[in-house]
């Protein structure tokens, strides 16, 4: 095999030229240095390890902690003809005996393994008696106390520069903020080495956000609106939901599963391998699924309750578009949603450090919902980009909210809350505001507070808004271990007194993000070339189930839909389509060209 990157990357995996930085990682790795990258999901982070392995000498460790990318990048390897395996409590004794023999014996290009079986079994002894190429740190994130998704295991990593201090050690991540990376760094001992970063825009992802009135409805009508043939993934907070949503979305007649730690080890397995290996289905899952999935055309992400922090729903999003193709990343929340984050917020467990770094995150992911700013804008400098002001595919950019002096309607809530003694929800200071008659007002005496009936001009959905915005904005308290009550922060004083100007989003007449702003992830010149495509599609399957394989790690969507637009009639042309290697020329190029010249008749 060629050592030359380039050729690797054409013959091998089909591609015609490197994107980004990936060039000048490969060869930062091949002179053997460290590094540390962060690149956006679906920015091709793999290949910056893969490609080095097969320049270099030896077997390649890959470290991660998600059995399922292990399994999906050793499937994907295999079919390029490359000598890779896993090692996981997945696999059976005389198959992890398989592998180990095949690793001593110096016939593995790659291995993957998890973080707890690199340090088990003596398993660093055998490291030491194999030529290895180079360490590859994926999910880096993990190793930051600071980061969303802390791993303990990740931290004695570092060991792996004291045992093999020639080896170079690549690691790789996704999401991280300006804390994570320094932990990063510092706790895997890269000071020396050099950090690239590939940016976390994700261009082909419209982000939109929705009042929740209904969360089930509205998501049920997005899906059948705008999805209705796509695979996705719903996330919720809590098994019941998943269940119960699971069964409304299965209801309309689509395959949706769910998914949550409560499942038999097995069901969620062969929940998993459905949504892998099958189109159209949906996940509706707790935060728990997802990581390491590297299925590439989920077209779509959706959230029926607030995510923690940006961090996670950075990650949980990125899991739409991997391919590149439009995909919609679709949010609902309500009052409730802030009122319950507020509380997880309050945990008095954590240090005073982390709490506060909690309520950091919270604040940022709160003002991400409730501002009228570019979504992406606020994701990128979150992350610590400088972006463009707009980006022409989210919601605020498309449907932009108009802003209004709420300096008076705020002072009449948080003057109502303060009056009726700051213990009661927002539902009930609404009541008081636009002066209900109902018997918890008479019970206490609202009705004799000077706020009674104040706020009649407002409308409730109007006042939703704007306590949601109050809360977002850090000027309200929620107690959720009584009952919702509301109480006034300190930062309120200057908005009570009128010393500054409030100014908030308009409720819009309708949702926002009801309206349809995805475009189409597939544009055909005619009925024939979809048509074309779908026939594709299913040859693809055949092979795929043949092989007991997800249909993606044969080919990926963008290489059907070029395929179908320019119908090649030989070998030499299919062997021209992005995506076809070397190895899949001659394991699958007689069989499509054959479907294309069926197409045609």
């Amino acid at each position: 095999m060629s050592r030359n990157p380039v050729q690797i990357l054409t013959s091998v995996f089909g591609y015609p030229a490197f994107r980004g930085d990936q060039a000048d990682i490969i060869d930062h790795i091949i002179a053997k240095r460290d590094a540390l990258v962060l690149m956006p999901t679906g920015g091709g982070k793999s290949l910056c390890y893969q490609i080095p392995a097969l320049c270099m000498e030896g077997t390649a460790i890959v470290i991660s902690p998600l059995i399922a990318l292990m399994q999906n990048q050793v499937e994907t390897l295999q079919q390029l003809g490359i000598a890779a395996a896993a090692l996981n409590s997945a696999h059976s004794p005389e198959e992890q005996e398989r592998v180990r023999t095949a690793f001593l014996n110096g016939e593995l290009k790659l291995l993957y393994i998890a973080p707890e079986r690199l340090f088990a079994g003596g398993f660093l002894d055998l490291v030491s008696r194999c030529e290895i190429s180079l360490f590859a740190i994926d999910e880096a994130h993990c190793v930051s106390q600071w980061g969303h998704d802390f791993r303990p295991e990740y931290l004695r990593l570092a060991v792996l520069h004291e045992k093999f201090p020639n080896v170079p050690r690549l690691a790789l991540t996704a999401t991280a903020d300006e804390p994570t990376e320094k932990d990063i760094v510092e706790r895997l001992g890269l000071s020396f080495g050099r950090t690239f970063r590939a940016g976390f825009d994700r261009p082909n992802i419209c982000y939109r956000l929705t009042t929740k009135t209904n969360g089930t409805s509205q998501l049920l009508n997005f899906i059948k609106s705008e999805h209705n043939d796509d695979a996705g993934i719903v996330y919720c907070m809590s098994r019941k939901k998943v269940e119960q949503v699971a069964a409304k979305i299965a209801a309309t007649g689509r395959i949706a599963l769910p998914y949550h730690a409560g499942l038999e080890p097995e069901t969620r397995q062969a929940t998993q391998a459905r949504f892998l290996k099958e189109d159209a289905v949906i996940i509706v899952a707790t935060i728990a699924f997802g990581m390491g999935i590297d299925k590439p055309d989920v077209r779509f992400v959706a959230h029926l309750d607030l995510p923690k922090n940006m961090e996670s729903y950075y990650q949980e999003t990125g899991r739409a578009g991997r391919d590149g193709l439009p995909a919609d990343a679709w949010l609902a929340y309500g009052l409730q949603d802030v009122a319950k984050l507020k509380f997880l917020m309050q945990n008095p467990d954590k240090t005073l450090a982390r709490q506060q770094l909690d309520r950091t995150k919270l604040e940022s992911l709160l003002q991400f919902c409730e501002s009228a700013l570019c979504r992406r804008h606020l994701i990128l400098k979150y992350f610590g980009e400088d972006p463009p002001e707009t980006c022409g595919n989210c919601d605020n950019c498309l449907e932009p909210a108009d802003l209004f002096d709420a300096t008076e309607a705020a002072q009449m809530a948080l003057s109502c809350i303060y009056r009726s003694g700051e213990m009661f929800g927002a539902g009930h200071i609404i009541d008081i505001l636009v002066g209900a008659e109902t018997e918890k007002i008479r019970k206490f005496g609202h009705d004799r507070l000077s706020t009674y009936g104040m706020g009649k001009g407002i409308s409730r959905p109007d006042w939703q808004s704007i306590f949601r915005q109050l809360l977002a904005h850090g000027l309200l308290n929620v107690d959720m271990e009584g009952y919702g009550g509301l109480s006034l922060d300190e930062s309120c004083r200057p908005v009570l007194k009128g010393d500054v100007t409030l100014e908030l989003k308009k409720s819009p007449a309708r949702p926002k993000g009801e309206k349809s702003t995805a475009r189409q992830s597939r544009n055909f010149a005619n009925a024939h070339e979809e048509a074309l495509f779908n026939l594709l599609k299913s040859v693809r399957l055949t092979l795929a189930k043949e092989q007991n394989v997800p249909p993606y790690v044969i080919f990926h969507d963008r290489t059907l839909i070029e395929m179908a637009a320019l119908k090649p009639q030989s070998l030499s042309a299919f062997g021209e389509l992005q995506g076809v290697g070397r190895s899949k020329l001659e394991k699958y190029g007689a069989t499509f060209l054959k479907a294309i010249d069926d197409g045609a008749a």
